[in-house]
């Protein structure tokens, strides 16, 4: 599948041009994502959670304790919306009506199921683990058997999913052009402070290069 094919929900009415259907902008964004928020509705009362999540293929996986209320609402089948967030910059215009920002969005609508099989659920762990730090799973103890079952795997595919993106310079009105107010775009990144060791580490283990040199 190469382009997923807008529906009454994920067709981005306001500014349409913004709006992104092909798999390789949507998994871009996702794959260099790791946060997202996912808004369920349980007796009447709409809830935002903010989780973690991973893509493996044409799906999405989010995980939790066993216990999570999230995840247990999810996998009994209530419809689900996972959004993800990327901001480039900050778009400083000319007026404060013009002020925007740069950012690439992904928008995924479904239900999730529950992942019983073993091998899927380890699957989904490690592609959790890569997903926030490449080459970590390998350097880990092997995941216990009591953990597994403290833990839920749920998988929503990737369906009926937009992507929405603003790129460039402030929009201003014609006249404000040739206000003398600096304008333009102030880009943003996230980058990684200096890492800060766990207290109880023993002597001598060292630094790992993908936390030295990490980046998204």
């Amino acid at each position: 599948m190469n382009q997923f094919t807008p529906t009454a929900r994920t067709q981005v009415k306001r500014l349409a041009d913004r709006g992104k259907y092909d798999t390789e902008t949507v998994y871009r964004i996702l794959d260099e994502g790791f946060f997202c928020h996912v808004g369920f509705v349980v007796d009447g009362q709409p809830f935002v959670i903010p989780t973690g999540y991973a893509r493996v293929g044409d799906d999405l996986y989010l995980h939790g304790s066993a216990a999570s209320r999230m995840l247990r609402t999810l996998a009994g089948g209530v419809p689900v919306c996972v959004t993800v967030t990327l901001v480039d910059g900050l778009v400083l215009a000319r007026s404060a009506f013009h002020h925007s920002m740069n950012y690439r969005s992904v928008v995924v609508l479904g239900r999730a199921v529950a992942v019983e099989d073993r091998d899927e659920k380890l699957r989904a762990l490690t592609a959790f683990t890569e997903s926030v730090i490449r080459g970590r799973w390998d350097t880990l103890r092997p995941v216990q058997d009591n953990e597994l079952k403290q833990t839920s795997v749920l998988r929503v595919a990737l369906s009926e999913v937009s992507a929405k993106v603003r790129t460039g310079p402030p929009k201003d009105d014609a006249d404000d052009y040739a206000l003398p107010i600096w304008a333009g775009v102030l880009p943003l990144r996230l980058t990684p402070g200096e890492p800060v060791p766990d207290p109880k580490l023993p002597a001598g283990v060292p630094l790992p290069e993908n936390v030295k040199k990490y980046s998204r």
